[in-house]
């Protein structure tokens, strides 16, 4: 009998990319493939990211260092997708000519087939689509965690970031029909899923795929009655969603971030408290060259509004440092946005010159040592508030969602970790009684760092669930241990990948 051949998947970039890996071992297992278990794979798939200069280095990288490997084991295959291979194509195989297949974002369905093409007529095969062949959400799904899972509302991104190339390799907004999105959060949530997360590179421009409202399909006309955006109705719908305990969206743009967004989230009792709103400059010059339709006033006054509706909402952002043209007071703007947002977190970034963007032409281009030094202020400061914000949550008590792969010292602390409502991550004392991945901790927070709370006395509570069960049941198969992801998390326990780098310049892609 032949033995199934195994597989390994290494993701760059955001979270979409995370979810579409998701799908891409799926596929593989759908054709027949196993994951690879402590053995060197048959095939390896890089899914890409193009959004920073180190994602290109990195790959190239790690390409050559598999190239022995792979000289060492007749008939292993590497495959190269996403972003990166949407973008660089043919140029993957000139430099890398050991690789075995090249596939783009629209097309990530097509892997099986070009692996075994590759296979019988031992030549690489490189296939890019220039639009969406299949709508990700209906191929198979290699979803790893019990508790927490990603859903994809929207592909593709209509804005014209100046930095981003997203747009250009994602292509044009499409949106999912609200019925095809309620149907997999209800399935998921048979399954045993606790926690949705709504994905798009724009997720609050969702309803904008399917043109004037009057002809788009009855329930999107529906959803929006009473002038509410189709956003904050699908938010409100999956309150309605029995079981499903907790929703986040990631990442929305200020442009499309309207008032009744901010209701839907107030009201809706699953919606969490939490929100990643991308600022990328405090400054209105380098917001106008940017092309972000926004510009400060408006984006301090999204915050107050969301910060009167829900008080304790914790608030995570991106910052872009040093995009051309950004001089001492534009960066000194950025700052005063930071001291007035009071982010519970940043995802901080030095401007990365991307071909094929309008901004890798600009004039003005910031010397790297002055990139470098404002980017150290802006993280020193970010990392007093973020302390200061997480000291006030001391001696409050909050609820768990328990992860698995998030605390990465649990085993030396002899602590567990997970996510507490405001998607802050808690190292908490392991209970008395037993508790699973899936299951909720009531616990009081004993101190403060600036990237987690400490919970050091004995649970209030422990209330095991569906998701817990679901996670026990999985243990039979042998299921990974996870990792943890350096952007906004659901607490998923484990992914179908070995992440390579977690955090991009877009965040998927505000």
């Amino acid at each position: 009998m032949e033995t199934a051949r195994t597989y390994e998947i290494r993701t760059y970039g955001c979270q979409m990319n995370v979810h579409d890996s998701e799908r891409l071992a799926g596929l593989l297992e759908d054709a027949g493939y196993v994951r690879a278990e402590d053995t060197e794979p048959d095939v390896v798939v890089f899914n890409t990211c193009a959004v920073r200069e180190n994602a290109d280095n990195r790959l190239y990288g790690n390409l050559g260092h598999l190239r022995p490997v792979k000289d060492g084991r007749p008939g292993m295959q590497i495959a190269v997708g996403g972003c990166l291979a949407q973008k660089d194509r043919d140029a993957i195989v000139k430099r890398a000519p050991w690789v075995d297949v090249v596939f783009g974002t629209h097309n990530i369905g097509s892997l099986p087939a070009l692996l075994e093409r590759a296979r019988i007529r031992d030549e690489a095969q490189v296939e890019i689509e220039e639009s969406l062949v299949t709508f990700p959400s209906t191929l198979p799904t290699r979803r790893e965690s019990p508790y927490a899972a990603w859903v994809s509302i929207s592909v593709g991104c209509n804005n014209t970031c100046t930095f981003c190339i997203v747009p250009a390799l994602r292509g044009k907004e499409r949106d999912r029909r609200p019925g095809e999105i309620l149907a997999e959060v209800e399935a998921l949530v048979a399954e045993g899923v606790l926690e949705v997360t709504l994905l798009g590179q724009n997720v609050n421009a969702y309803g904008s795929g399917f043109g004037a409202l009057a002809s788009a399909p009855q329930e999107v006309r529906d959803m929006t009655a009473g002038g509410q955006s189709a956003f904050a109705g699908l938010l409100r719908a999956c309150g309605e969603v029995d079981g499903l305990e907790r929703v986040r969206f990631t990442s929305p743009h200020p442009r499309d971030f309207t008032d009744d967004v901010i209701a839907a989230m107030a009201e809706t009792p699953n919606v969490m408290p939490s929100l990643h709103m991308p600022l990328q400059s405090g400054a209105d010059p380098v917001l106008r060259a940017m092309r972000r339709s926004y510009r400060q006033e408006r984006y301090l006054s999204i915050i107050e509004k969301v910060r009167a509706a829900i008080p304790d909402a914790a608030i995570t952002t991106d910052i872009i440092v040093g995009f051309p043209g950004e001089t001492e007071a534009d960066f000194e703007q950025t700052l005063h946005v930071v001291r007035e947002a009071r982010f519970s977190g940043a995802f901080t970034f030095q401007y990365s010159k991307r071909p094929g963007t309008p901004a890798a032409t600009m004039d003005d281009q910031v010397p790297k040592e002055v990139v470098q030094e404002r980017y150290e202020r802006l993280v020193a400061l970010q990392e007093e508030i973020s302390w200061e914000e997480n000291k006030k949550q001391i001696g409050r008590t909050v609820e768990v969602l328990v992860a698995e792969g998030e605390g990465r010292k649990d085993g030396a602390t002899r602590r567990l970790s997970g996510r507490a409502r405001d998607n802050r991550l808690v190292h908490f004392r392991v209970p008395d009684e037993p508790v699973r991945p899936g299951d909720m901790v009531t616990v009081e927070v004993t101190y403060a760092a600036p990237h987690h709370l400490v919970a050091d006395k004995p649970a209030r509570s422990v209330r095991r669930t569906r998701a817990g069960d679901a996670w026990e049941a999985r243990q039979g198969g042998g299921a990974p241990k996870g990792v943890s992801l350096g952007m906004p998390t659901i607490g998923r326990p484990t992914t179908p990948v070995a992440l390579e780098a977690a955090a991009s310049g877009c965040s998927t892609c505000g």
